[in-house]
């Protein structure tokens, strides 16, 4: 079974058994679990930001985090800060 250490290794499934093929031999690695649970407890402060978004978009986004066993919403926080945190590292390499 293959451990998946990065978020962006996980692959855009067309379909839940496509979704289903793919996690019978992949699981998430346990730092990569636990950075979930530290990035969510990284601000006890918090403001409301409203999102548009597609509703086909919204559900699999929501799969994708049932899949990890993650609020659908902490899971897109953790890709914003991911994301925010490689800017910032490829910024400072310019």
């Amino acid at each position: 079974m293959t451990a998946i250490t990065n978020w962006d290794a996980v692959p855009a499934f067309t379909s839940e058994e496509e979704e289903a093929d793919y996690w019978k031999e992949h699981r998430l690695d346990l730092r990569l679990m636990d950075a979930a649970v530290v990035a969510g407890a990284e601000s006890t402060d918090s403001i409301t930001v409203t999102l548009r978004m597609d509703p086909r978009m919204l559900s699999r986004i929501k799969r994708l985090a049932r899949s990890r066993y993650l609020n659908y919403q902490s899971m897109v926080k953790q890709w914003l800060s991911e994301r925010m945190e490689q800017e910032l590292r490829d910024k400072t390499m310019r």
